[in-house]
């Protein structure tokens, strides 16, 4: 076993991801307050081609240098947009045809591994604060939440985590 040279992953450069396709999900964040999360959430989206973000509220945006520490030039090839309230994107995006699904705990919440969507479907999800998870006034506007079981004693994730696995679970039904 060996671990692979940067030729060898035949990575492409941020023109050409540009032009690629995408999976039809946008990710929304909601109030996301740490920097590193913002980045490390945009390296995501680079790495599972997801078609856009949207970075809402108090949530930081590029050109920034705290987030540039993980998303390791992600801001650059993954498109995002702001709105000052979230409110104000997820109204945007139904407009357009998106589902809306919040990625949070409530009582009519469904698991990930039991969510039904095909190729064809628009999906948004909904990444909330670390401390207050989705914002409350933002919940009503959703289509659905999206869950991920969990076992453990802390029932949570740091946002970036239950990015990370959502975003992985839509992009193996959407690709």
């Amino acid at each position: 076993m060996k671990k692979l040279s940067m030729d060898e992953l035949n990575r492409v450069d941020v023109e050409t991801y540009r032009l690629q396709e995408k999976i039809s999900l946008v990710v929304i964040m909601d109030n996301i307050r740490s920097m590193n999360n913002v980045g490390s959430i945009f390296r995501t989206c680079d790495a599972f081609s997801v078609e856009s973000i949207w970075l809402c509220g108090i949530t930081a945006c590029p050109p920034n240098k705290e987030i540039a520490k993980t998303a390791l030039g992600a801001t650059e090839s993954v498109v995002w947009n702001y709105a000052k309230e979230t409110a104000e994107a997820v109204k945007q995006l139904k407009a357009q045809g998106y589902r809306i699904y919040a990625v949070e705990q409530v009582d009519t919440s469904i698991a990930l591994n039991k969510l039904n969507i095909n190729k064809k479907d628009k999906i948004a999800i909904i990444l909330g604060n670390e401390v207050f998870g989705v914002s409350d006034e933002v919940l009503p506007l959703c289509d659905g939440a999206i869950e991920i079981p969990q076992t453990g004693t802390k029932h949570s994730l740091n946002v970036t985590i239950a990015g990370g696995i959502v975003i992985w679970e839509l992009f193996q039904k959407l690709f």
